[in-house]
């Protein structure tokens, strides 16, 4: 057998023989690491998506339903407004008026996108290249950018939190894609331009550019524009009032973006950098005064619609006219300023150390003066000196004034060596100061006591001014329609109104003569009335003794009418009868009324005889003028009648009697007009001051007195306090008025130059009220003549002087 062979080797060549050269190791772990790299970037970028997916596809549906945004309806306050459109008070959390995006003017437009989204017409919701240019700008280390586009800020605005989360930031971004498919972009142009928060209290231009400028947004120039299109970034920083500086540095800018963008020229653009720009820095001088009344309003409507009343954006329009609600305002603050420089003064409200150092000083007037505001005209000051005959005193603007002369005498007794130290005015007293009219400085005093002033329509009993204190800030209180007080002398009309029903008339003859009653009379302590002065002038008629304002004769008539009687009769007028109890007292006034309740009760008097119910609301509209309620006021005619037409036309006469030559004989003085008639009114101890007066067109009174009631003063009277603040309102409230002359009614008749009923004018005589007993024990003599009353009526007014 062969041995077996060797494998066979086939012949190669030198290219086949050697072997291939490997790779290097560093390159294939490259190749390696980019491979897996990408496998994890591409299973990263998959997991990414597929999380955004599912994110959106949980998220999407839970985003806010903003169909509501197409019928935009921001908060809106309430807003109070006078008869002629003026702005009386607001009311809301909010400032805001909302205003439609072709009313906002383009130049505010223009500021808003040039420095918030200059691309707003051509992105989607996310601006990409401003996201871009905003990196850049902020790596660049240049001004800083954001990229949030208006519609991403209407997103967070309206919908979302304040919170900085990435979930918060994906959620703004899907709003944002939801918002531009659902709305126009002129639709949420107009939600940002009136949402936005703007600081001092003001959401949207319309609103900042009132609180801001204190004028409409359709009036703003384009340096205005630009300031308030700084606001949004941050509303407090860039305030023009608290943050100057900043604000001017951020307007410029804005103005260069309007150029840059071609929303304004180069010559526009300088001449808006050199504009002064007039900052509202303080209260609302222009503002009627009229806090009270807006007050009252706010009250009426949230009774209403309830917390709604504060967001609805309801416009209440008032029957206040807004000239004559400013001259009741200064007229009652003059009056009360002028009874307060009469009195004792007080002394310093605060005394605060002051430093030496010139700039210390300053920082502690402001501080001082922080807790003291201006009211008003009687602005606050700290004494940086004083001395017996000049005083200096710093303002909180900085402006100091130096007092001298008869400036220092309303408060001499506290420049007096011998002054307590609480009185003492010295360096670093916080003390009161106004401008006479001359433009000289005045030391006074805020005062403690309170006033009211209320007028309406007699025809109707809208009320056409009203001022319930010296100041809202100072006491909220409404005097007008909440302060119960004794009507004192101005209540006396109305017991002679009852009179002339019972057989008298203005001739009839009373004695004014003392009077006293014992305890088995008054059923408890023994009452000695008197008059005023303190004198007795005997035998006249009731013309006469409501012109002098006699209390015995007043009392006397009361007697003969019968305290029950009278009380049925007043209530006639308005008056609660139970706050007018049926004894003799109420022939002084010693009930109780409010200053509305006798401006009513007086409109009786000038109506010729109807009775009206005071009101103040005349129509009410939702935020697009659309009227919600209107009141139309029924003519006089159809008022329900509270005394005979011939009552009111005799008690006309004889009220005109007492301003031509009675206790207000200074009100046709002043006034040269015949068709004017009232009553003053002094309670028992000066407590309270009145005057109630009224002409055919306007019915009106003034109150004044301590809120805690005490002494007013030995010689303050309502002649004396409260008629010059009547006559100053009338000046304005009359001032081309016609003068006017009641029509004699059916039923009256004149006899001598006097009125009478004319069933007690049939006969001619003299009768008179214990005339026949006067002249028996007296001699005294005749009387004006006049018909005798009924028998049963003359016989008990006979009983009245043998008493």
């Amino acid at each position: 057998m062969p041995p077996p062979s060797s494998p066979q080797q086939k012949p190669t060549d030198s290219s086949t023989t050697a072997s291939a050269p490997s790779r290097p190791t560093w390159l294939r772990w490259l190749l390696r690491f980019v491979l897996w790299t990408t496998g994890l970037a591409v299973a990263g970028a998959l997991g990414l998506l597929l999380t955004i997916a599912v994110a959106l596809a949980v998220a999407y549906p839970n985003l806010p339903d903003i169909s509501d945004l197409a019928d935009y309806r921001p908060k809106l306050p309430l807003r109070v407004y006078s008869s002629e459109g003026a702005l009386l008070g607001e009311f809301g959390e909010e400032r805001r008026n909302l205003t439609p995006i072709q009313e906002i003017p383009k130049v505010m437009k223009d500021a808003v996108l040039a420095i918030e989204d200059s691309r707003f017409f051509q992105h989607g919701g996310v601006d990409y290249k401003g996201v871009v240019r905003a990196g850049l700008a902020n790596l660049g280390r240049v001004k800083s950018q954001g990229a949030s586009t208006i519609t991403m800020q209407v997103a967070r605005n309206v919908y979302l939190s304040s919170e900085k989360t990435f979930t918060r930031k994906i959620y703004e971004i899907l709003l944002t894609f939801k918002l531009e498919h659902m709305l126009t972009k002129d639709q949420i142009l107009e939600i940002y331009m009136n949402q936005i928060y703007l600081g001092n209290r003001a959401y949207g231009f319309s609103a900042a550019a009132e609180a801001y400028f204190g004028k409409p947004l359709k009036s703003i120039s384009i340096a205005e524009a630009a300031m308030l299109a700084g606001l949004p970034k941050a509303p407090s920083a860039y305030n023009p009032i608290s943050n100057p500086k900043r604000a001017r540095s951020r307007q410029l800018y804005i103005i260069e973006r309007m150029e840059e963008n071609g929303f304004i020229t180069a010559q526009e653009a300088a001449a808006a950098k050199k504009e002064d720009l007039k900052i509202r820095s303080g209260p609302d001088n222009t503002r009627i005064h009229a806090e009270y009344v807006a007050e009252m309003a706010r009250q009426l409507i949230f009774t209403q619609y309830g917390n709604e009343a504060y967001t609805r954006g309801l416009n209440v329009y008032t029957t206040l006219n807004a000239g004559e609600q400013e001259a009741a305002y200064t007229a009652l603050r003059r009056g009360i300023m002028d009874y307060e420089r009469r009195q004792q003064y007080r002394g310093p409200e605060k005394f605060v150390v002051l430093p030496t150092a010139a700039q210390e000083v300053e920082d502690a007037v402001d501080d001082a003066l922080a807790n003291h505001p201006d009211n008003g005209d009687v602005m606050a000051a700290v004494v940086l000196e004083a001395g017996p005959r000049k005083i200096v005193a710093a303002r909180a603007n900085g402006d100091n004034l130096e007092i001298s002369g008869d400036g220092l005498k309303p408060a001499q007794s506290g420049l007096s060596d011998k002054a307590p130290p609480n009185i003492k005015i010295r360096r670093g007293a916080v003390i009161r100061v106004v401008k006479t009219p001359k433009g000289a400085w005045e030391i006074t005093q805020l005062p403690e006591v309170e006033g009211a002033f209320v007028a309406l329509d007699p025809r109707s009993g809208s009320i056409r001014a009203l001022v319930g204190g010296f100041d809202f800030d100072k006491n909220k209180f409404n005097h007008a329609a909440q302060a119960w007080r004794q009507p004192g002398s101005s209540f006396k009309p109305f017991i002679y109104s009852a009179a002339l029903e019972k057989g008298f008339t203005p001739a009839t003859v009373v004695n004014d003569a003392p009077l006293f009653f014992d305890a088995g009379t008054t059923g408890g302590q023994p009452w000695e009335p008197k008059n005023y002065d303190g004198k007795y002038d005997g035998p006249m008629t009731l013309r006469t003794g409501l012109a002098k304002s006699k209390n015995m004769i007043s009392i006397r008539i009361l007697q003969a009418v019968g305290p029950k009687t009278a009380q049925e009769w007043v209530s006639r007028f308005g008056f609660d009868a139970e706050k007018h109890p049926a004894y003799l007292t109420m022939a002084l006034g010693a009930g109780s009324v409010t200053p509305l309740q006798m401006a009513s009760a007086y409109a009786v008097f000038a109506n010729g005889g109807y009775r009206v119910n005071p009101w103040l609301i005349a129509k009410v509209t939702d935020h697009k003028g659309r009227v919600i309620s209107e009141v139309t006021p029924p003519a006089v005619s159809e008022l329900p009648r509270a005394i005979d037409a011939r009552n009111a036309f005799v008690m006309n006469s004889l009220l005109q009697e007492v301003t031509r030559s009675g206790t207000a004989a200074r009100a046709q003085g002043t006034l040269k007009r015949s068709d004017i008639g009232g009553k003053t009114g002094t309670t028992n101890d000066s407590v309270d001051a009145w005057f109630a007066g009224y002409q055919s067109t306007i019915a009106a009174v003034t109150w004044i007195g301590y809120d805690t009631p005490r002494n007013l003063g030995s010689r303050e009277t309502g002649g004396g306090l409260s008629l010059p603040v009547w006559i100053s309102f009338m000046e304005r409230a009359l001032k081309g008025v016609p003068v006017t002359e009641q029509v004699v009614p059916p039923g009256v008749v004149n006899v001598g130059g006097e009125w009478f009923y004319e069933e007690y004018a049939r006969n001619a005589g003299i009768a008179s009220v214990g005339l026949e007993e006067q002249q028996r024990t007296t001699g005294g003599p005749d009387v004006a003549p006049h018909a005798p009353p009924p028998t049963e009526e003359r016989n008990r007014i006979l009983d009245l002087f043998r008493n």
